[in-house]
C-alpha cells in the first residue's frame, strides 16, 4: 500500500470531522472520494448490458364444461384444468468492455460498470376445472357418475440472470506532479495531487418472475327434470324515455347452494365440495309510469337498470346525479314503478340569499331556490350568526348564534325561504341598525333517501327601516 494511505487510529476522526488534506501526505476518506467520484471522475471502456428478460409461461386452458342428462349408463368425465407454463429465466447481464486504463491522468477514473440480469418471466395461470350440469330424474342415478375436474398446477415464476462482473482497475491510485514558474528562480513551485480510481459495480441480480395462480376445482349442477333450463335475463340497462315505452321482461334461474359434491358422485370423483340445485325459474314484467311534471324528454338519455332479484320484484336503480321520488308496486309478477319527481342533483343545491331586511324583532333573511324544486325537497337550515358590537367598542366578530334554526322560524313561499331572525334569542344590541352581522348557512336538502348539503357565507348591515 502506498505511503500516503496511513493507516492511524486519528485519521478515522479527521474523516469525519475534517475536509483538510494536509500537504504532507494524501489521507483517503471513503465518503469523501465517493462523493468526488460521482461529480468529477470520468469512465473508461464501456459498460456491460441487462440481459434480457424470461418470457412468461402461457397459461393454462380451462377444462371443457359439460351438461349431461344422466340414464341407466355409466359416465367418466375428464374435465381437468391444465397446467400453467413456468416463466423462462432471465438472461445474464454481459461482462463490460474493460478497455485499456489510461495511465497517468489528471482526473479520477471509474472502471465500467457489469451488466443487470433479466428478470424472471411470470408463471402462467393454471386452468380451472370444468363444470357438470346433470339432469337427472332419480338422484341415486348420479352415483354412475365419475368426474375428475381438478385445477391445474400454476407455472413458476423463473428466475433472476445473474449480474456481470464489474471491471477491476489495474492501478488503484497514483500523483501528478505540476510544476509552475522557471526552474532555479524564487517563483518556481511544485504541486503533487493524488487521483484514484473506482471498480465498477457488480450488476445486480435480476428479480424473480411470480407463480402464476393456481386452478380451481371444477363445479357440479344438478337439475331435476329432462327440459334444458333457460339462459338468464336478469337485468338491463336503457334510457329512461325507452323504459316508458313498452313492459320489459325478465328471467333467471334461482339455485339453492349446498355441500357435499363428492358423495353424490362416484366415489373417487375430485370437484369442488360445494354445489347447487336448480329450485325454481323466477319470471317478472317491468313498468314505468311517468308522472313528473317535467316531460321525459328532459331525461331522456339518462340510464337506468333493471334488475330481478329473488322475491321476483324487479328493482329500478336511477343514476347518481338524478334524485327520484316514486313507488313500486307488484302484482302477479308485474312490477310498475311510478315516478313522482325526478330532480337533477345540480338543482337541488341552488340557493341563494335574496334578502336581508329589517331591524331588531322584524329581522329576515330571504333565500331563493333558483331552481324553484322547494316544493317537493325536504330543507333545513343550520345557521351561524356573528355580529360587531359597536357599542362595547369592538371591531372583532363575536358569535351570537349557532346551531339548527327552529322550524316556526321558517317560513316558505313556494320557492322562496324567509329565516325570522328577529325571533331568536339574542342579546338586545345585536339587531340594531348599523350593526355589521356574518352569516354562515348549512343548508339540508333531502328527498327520497337521498341527502346533500349546500354552504352560504354571507356578510352585510343592519339597515335603518326607511
Amino acid at each position: 500500500m502506498p505511503k500516503h494511505f496511513l493507516k492511524l487510529p486519528f485519521l478515522i476522526t479527521f474523516c469525519l470531522f475534517s475536509s483538510f488534506i494536509p500537504a504532507s501526505g494524501s489521507v483517503f476518506c471513503p465518503a469523501q472520494a465517493d462523493d468526488r467520484y460521482s461529480k468529477s471522475s470520468k469512465n473508461y471502456g464501456t459498460d456491460g448490458s441487462k440481459g434480457s428478460d424470461g418470457r412468461s409461461g402461457r397459461d393454462g386452458r380451462h377444462g371443457q364444461n359439460q351438461t349431461i342428462f344422466i340414464d341407466a349408463s355409466p359416465i367418466n368425465l375428464d374435465l381437468s384444468g391444465e397446467d400453467g407454463e413456468d416463466g423462462e429465466d432471465g438472461r445474464r447481464g454481459s461482462q463490460p468492455h474493460c478497455g485499456q486504463q489510461p495511465k497517468d491522468v489528471n482526473h479520477d477514473q471509474k472502471a465500467p460498470d457489469g451488466g443487470n440480469g433479466g428478470d424472471g418471466g411470470r408463471g402462467g395461470d393454471a386452468g380451472n376445472g370444468g363444470s357438470v350440469n346433470v339432469y337427472y330424474n332419480n338422484l341415486a342415478d348420479l352415483q354412475k357418475i365419475f368426474v375428475r375436474a381438478p385445477g391445474g398446477k400454476a407455472g413458476r415464476g423463473g428466475q433472476g440472470g445473474y449480474g456481470g462482473a464489474g471491471c477491476r482497475c489495474r492501478r488503484d491510485s497514483w500523483e501528478i506532479e505540476t510544476c509552475e514558474g522557471t526552474p532555479g528562480t524564487p517563483g518556481y513551485k511544485c504541486t503533487r495531487r493524488s487521483y484514484r480510481c473506482q471498480d465498477g459495480r457488480d450488476g445486480r441480480y435480476g428479480n424473480h418472475g411470480t407463480n402464476g395462480n393456481q386452478g380451481r376445482l371444477g363445479t357440479l349442477s344438478i337439475i331435476k327434470g329432462k327440459e334444458s333450463l333457460a339462459g338468464d335475463l336478469q337485468s338491463l340497462q336503457m334510457t329512461i324515455a325507452e323504459l316508458t315505452q313498452k313492459q320489459f321482461n325478465l328471467s333467471k334461474n334461482k339455485w339453492h347452494v349446498r355441500t357435499g359434491a363428492t358423495s353424490l358422485l362416484a366415489p373417487g370423483s375430485v370437484i369442488a365440495d360445494e354445489y347447487r340445485e336448480f329450485a325454481q325459474r323466477l319470471e317478472g314484467t317491468f313498468k314505468l309510469v311517468w308522472q313528473e311534471k317535467q316531460p321525459i324528454a328532459s331525461f331522456g338519455n339518462q340510464i337506468a337498470k333493471l334488475n330481478l332479484n329473488d322475491n321476483q320484484q324487479i328493482e329500478v336503480t336511477f343514476p347518481e346525479d338524478l334524485w327520484v321520488a316514486g313507488s313500486s308496486q307488484t302484482e302477479a309478477n308485474l312490477t310498475t314503478f311510478t315516478v313522482n319527481h325526478a330532480i337533477p342533483q345540480k338543482d337541488v343545491t341552488r340557493l341563494a340569499v335574496a334578502e336581508f331586511e329589517g331591524v331588531e324583532r322584524n329581522l329576515n333573511l330571504k333565500i331563493v331556490d333558483l331552481a324553484a324544486k322547494s316544493d317537493v325537497i325536504q330543507t333545513q337550515f343550520w345557521l351561524k350568526l356573528r355580529s360587531q358590537d359597536h357599542l362595547a367598542g369592538s371591531f372583532d366578530y363575536q358569535t351570537v348564534y349557532e346551531g339548527n334554526l327552529p322550524t316556526e322560524l321558517i317560513t316558505r313561499d313556494y320557492n322562496r325561504f324567509i329565516l325570522a331572525l328577529g325571533k331568536l334569542k339574542l342579546p338586545g344590541t345585536v339587531l340594531i341598525p348599523g350593526t355589521n352581522v356574518d352569516i354562515e348557512l348549512v343548508v339540508t336538502r333531502s328527498l327520497a333517501g337521498r341527502s346533500t348539503k349546500q354552504r352560504i357565507n354571507w356578510q352585510g348591515i343592519i339597515r335603518r327601516n326607511r
